[in-house]
């Protein structure tokens, strides 16, 4: 009998720990269903917030081409700076020797090495390296950052090997695509408007950033000529075009984004100089400054507009609404 009832006590145990197990289950499946109500809630609201009919789209087209032609017939018209670049050729494929581009648009940079063969050659070998740069030389002093990439530079031009080759009678140049609003004065000479994406070394505003470098390198004791500045569109552009003689326009989608194009220079109201032979011109947009009321923004951007180097400034632009 007490045998019995000690079997008894056990299977009521064992019940009542299943039920609990099974309480316990329920619960989390009753929460876990909750979870995903609230995240559907929370996706639906998104994309009903973010919705761009056609007509929406429409709206900011216009909207953009209004920006387009007030920021070619004028300095400070437009959201759009629609910079001249002073490159009215672009590469046609013929183009022979070794070039190097130091590439600066974001947290790391790079450095690279391409020997080109002409049309039938093209590119016969290239090299490049990708190089982080430490958070305190975003936002230090433009001594620091600068010397800091020409010191990954030469360190990269040292170990050229045997299979990289200059062309006869040339000599080592260097492209350097510089990624941040610039208002260029040559070819080879651009100073810097602003920075972006998480840089403040705000002693580099208003210098020659072709300048900076060249310096920098020759503080190292190497005689390399900083033949071009460009930024990562117009690179983008000089590289299809290398490929492909029609294309003519060029969208970066990275940690901004930004377009560039060919423009007709009879166009550039503003362009003070005489026109190019060429009869063209590239324009670099920087479209990351565009705004228009047609845009959709959330609660979510204003919360992380709050927490940004530069408060109330990219909640404003198309680089915070694509990647923000």
């Amino acid at each position: 009998m007490g045998q019995s009832k000690a079997m008894a006590g056990v299977y009521i145990a064992c019940a009542a720990a299943a039920c609990a197990a099974a309480a316990v289950v329920l619960t989390q499946r009753v929460k876990v269903r909750s979870q995903k109500y609230t995240a559907r809630k929370i996706l639906v609201e998104f994309q009903e917030a973010c919705e761009t009919p056609l007509p929406r789209l429409r709206q900011v087209v216009d909207a953009m081409a209004v920006e387009m032609h007030a920021g070619l017939v004028s300095e400070g018209g437009s959201k759009l700076k629609m910079l001249p670049t002073f490159i009215d050729h672009l590469p046609d494929g013929n183009e022979k020797g070794l070039y190097y581009a130091v590439d600066l648009g974001g947290t790391n940079f790079r450095v690279l090495r391409t020997q080109l063969g002409g049309l039938e050659g093209r590119v016969i070998k290239q090299e490049y390296e990708e190089v982080a740069i430490p958070p305190e030389l975003m936002l230090g002093t433009s001594e620091q950052l600068f010397d800091f990439i020409a010191k990954e530079l030469v360190s990269f031009v040292a170990r050229e090997g045997e299979d990289f080759r200059l062309h006869e009678g040339q000599s080592r140049e260097i492209g350097f695509t510089f990624s941040f609003p610039c208002k260029q004065t040559a070819v080879n000479s651009g100073t810097l408007l602003q920075w972006t994406k998480g840089f403040k070394v705000n002693d580099a505003i208003g210098q020659d950033v072709v300048a900076a470098l060249q310096g920098s390198i020759e503080r190292r004791g190497y005689k390399m000529r900083i033949a071009a500045l460009v930024n990562d569109t117009v690179g983008t552009l000089a590289g299809g075009r290398y490929w492909n003689n029609d294309v003519m326009i060029a969208v970066i989608l990275g940690t901004g984004t930004n377009a560039c194009y060919v423009e007709r220079a009879e166009s550039i109201s503003k362009w003070g100089g005489e026109l190019p032979k060429s009869g063209q011109m590239v324009i670099n947009m920087e479209w990351g400054n565009f705004w228009s009321s047609h845009l959709p923004r959330t609660y979510v951007d204003e919360l992380l507009d709050n927490e940004s180097l530069n408060p109330g400034e990219y909640v404003k632009h198309l680089n915070y609404v694509l990647f923000c």
